[in-house]
């Protein structure tokens, strides 16, 4: 179950690996009446690709105003996950420019 306000990974169709934050999830009337999801509005989308370094995050719409929400059909996704907490704090620092504090415990 996707929850608005949460940064998810969203493996498309093509092979491509989006991590963004759902913001709204729009629904409409299906055939008998029923209510499907139609589309994700998502927020600032960053692709996940493998370079010589390792995995890397890039932004996913190079001219698109980073500003405005995006709108990812529905039948362009194969799969939902929630990210590794690494990936999902790197987003948050690409995205808002803040580091986020890991939780750990100092043993020594």
């Amino acid at each position: 179950m996707v929850d608005e306000g949460e940064v998810y990974v969203f493996k498309l169709t093509t092979g491509e690996e989006t991590v963004a934050r759902v913001e709204l999830i729009e629904y409409e009337d299906g055939d008998d009446n029923q209510i499907i999801n139609k589309y994700y509005i998502i927020k600032q989308p960053i692709n996940a690709i493998i370079t010589a370094q390792g995995l890397q995050l890039m932004p996913g719409l190079f001219t698109a105003n980073p500003d405005k929400l995006v709108e990812l059909n529905n039948s362009c996704i194969a799969m939902i996950a929630i990210p590794r907490e690494d990936i999902r704090m790197s987003y948050i620092q690409a995205t808002t420019g803040i580091a986020p504090i890991s939780k750990q415990i100092i043993t020594g």
